[in-house]
């Protein structure tokens, strides 16, 4: 069940609801206009081996993040999947982020023998929130032309930005090609930060470990596939209350820096 704190931070769980499903894929909205998001969203999608419908996105920059464990040098000659973005083939490791721009149509062949989870944030989220399949439609030019910024981002190639005790990679912003999207994945060691807010509207989802939640007064336990939203300018912590690290994944909108803060005295 969802969890409500302070200022409208809501917490939930990965698979919490009834799933949409279209052949290979099925998809769990978490956070969106529909839960008071102003614009953000955050959804799970997970694809059954094979390949999955194609969606395209009109009018809105959709960030994913794919999961899984890290991979080494021996194994990514074999990928646990392509996303054909306009029909033109990518491999996708595990730990990745793609960027799917305005426009554009992705489908997911799924190599492996179990379900690979993408995580999703669209921004804006359409305003027509229901799940929709289209059919790809691919450019002659855009089949014969390199792109101008790659779509495919492996969080092993970005380098750690260490903030205090921390640190984060960011793996799409405007590098990339996303001027109103930023996407990071972050390191929190044992213990609670200052208190803090932001200017803009975030979603996490934690990929390892456990800890709190707080936003202002209160606060609730989280773990591994914990979606959590932020408004903009509520104040926040994530606390580890683990013995290693908890691992999480951001998005926020509009794009900046994750080490831009502000601090509650």
């Amino acid at each position: 069940m969802a969890v409500l704190l302070e200022g409208g931070c809501r917490v939930t769980n990965m698979r919490e609801g009834v799933p949409q499903q279209s052949g290979t894929l099925r998809v769990w909205p978490q956070i969106g206009r529909s839960t008071g998001a102003q614009a953000i969203s955050l959804r799970v999608l997970e694809f059954a081996p094979g390949v999955s419908p194609a969606w395209r996105n009109e009018a809105c920059d959709e960030i994913l993040y794919v999961g899984g464990s890290e991979t080494s040098d021996d194994n990514e000659a074999t990928p646990p999947a392509t996303a054909f973005i306009d029909g033109r083939p990518f491999a996708v490791p595990s730990q990745t982020g793609i960027y799917l721009r305005p426009g554009q149509s992705l489908r997911v062949d799924n190599h492996g023998i179990e379900p690979l989870v993408m995580i999703s944030s669209q921004c804006p989220e359409p305003l027509e929130t229901d799940f929709r399949t289209t059919t790809p439609v691919t450019s002659p030019l855009l089949a014969s032309a390199a792109p101008v910024k790659a779509p495919i981002v492996r969080l092993a190639d970005r380098a750690a930005q260490p903030t205090a005790d921390r640190w984060y990679r960011v793996l799409v912003d405007d590098e990339v090609g996303s001027a109103q999207v930023t996407q990071f994945v972050g390191s929190i060691p044992p213990g609670r930060a200052p208190d803090h807010f932001h200017h803009y509207e975030e979603v996490l989802f934690i990929l390892r470990g456990a800890g709190r939640m707080w936003a202002g007064e209160t606060q609730t336990m989280i773990g591994e596939g914990s979606c959590v939203y932020l408004p903009p300018g509520q104040i926040h912590c994530v606390e580890n209350t683990g013995a290693g690290e908890l691992r999480l994944l951001g998005v926020f909108y509009p794009a900046g820096s994750p080490s831009v803060r502000y601090e509650v005295d």
